[in-house]
């Protein structure tokens, strides 16, 4: 009896991270309002990258479960921050949004890191997530001119996000890979 193939959860958790944040970045460049941003964060930011997460956690790969549950995580956050300033319940500064920033920053170095030892796109995905949380850090802490830079390296790590995505889906239906993803960086 042939066992039954499952599908990689991760080109949702990809197309949740990669969508969310392009969108996210439209409106950190003043192109599109907050509640374009707040519907995807809960639920294809938040929701479905929870759920990939969740079943990564059974295909028993422990950096898929950590990054889809962690940012779908991230963006319900966000989303929460967003909604207790609209109703006025909490009021958040600048730099309260700037202490949950280097939160992240911290979180996405160590993911970096390790994702040096996956391939090429990932190692790419992850160090512009890096470079992008930490402009935004300097932005929110410092001249607000840093959050346009990372507006446009994080739409980067959008793209490179879903060509990932695009790469599992291709080798999927063509029984082979098309997009190459590269070797990792750092071996044993």
């Amino acid at each position: 009896m042939s066992e039954k193939k499952l599908a990689n959860p991760a080109v949702v958790g990809l197309a949740g991270f990669g969508l969310t944040t392009f969108i996210l970045q439209i409106h950190n460049l003043g192109l599109c309002g907050t509640g374009v941003v707040l519907a995807p964060a809960f639920i294809f930011g938040g929701l479905a990258q929870l759920i990939a997460g969740f079943q990564e956690q059974k295909t028993g790969n422990s950096f898929g479960y950590s990054a889809f549950v962690s940012y779908g995580s991230f963006w319900i956050g966000l989303g929460i921050i967003w909604l207790l300033g609209h109703y006025n319940i909490f009021s958040p500064s600048k730099t309260d949004v700037g202490w949950y920033l280097i939160a992240w920053s911290l979180y996405t170095l160590i993911m970096f890191i390790i994702s040096l030892r996956i391939h090429k796109a990932m190692a790419i995905t992850f160090g512009l997530l890096l470079a992008g949380f930490v402009l935004l850090d300097i932005g929110h802490f410092g001249p607000s001119y840093y959050n346009i830079v990372a507006a446009y390296v994080l739409i980067v790590c959008a793209l490179s996000a879903l060509y990932m995505m695009a790469g599992i889906i291709f080798a999927d239906v063509a029984g082979k890979s098309i997009l190459p993803m590269g070797k990792a960086y750092w071996k044993n």
